[in-house]
């Protein structure tokens, strides 16, 4: 193995690690659920959209509640 496979395969290590120990930081954080109901066309069309925007409709709902939080927040 060359040095230059070594650096990448240590890079691809530490990045591994990286995401591992950021998923259990974010997986501790969450520990409420909030239920809603939707029509299941509605439902399926914003997962669908989240889908081919490469995001997921629980981080756009979270962004959503975070922003209307912020936008009503009392100073």
């Amino acid at each position: 193995m060359g040095k230059n496979d070594e650096v990448a395969t240590n890079k691809v290590k530490a990045d591994s690690k990286q995401k591992v120990k950021d998923k259990a930081k974010r997986k501790s954080k969450k520990d409420s659920q909030l239920v809603l109901r939707l029509d299941k066309e509605e439902r399926d069309a914003f997962v669908d959209l989240c889908k081919d925007l490469d995001t997921s409709a629980a981080r756009e709902i979270r962004a959503f509640i975070r922003g209307f939080m912020k936008t009503h927040a009392e100073d």
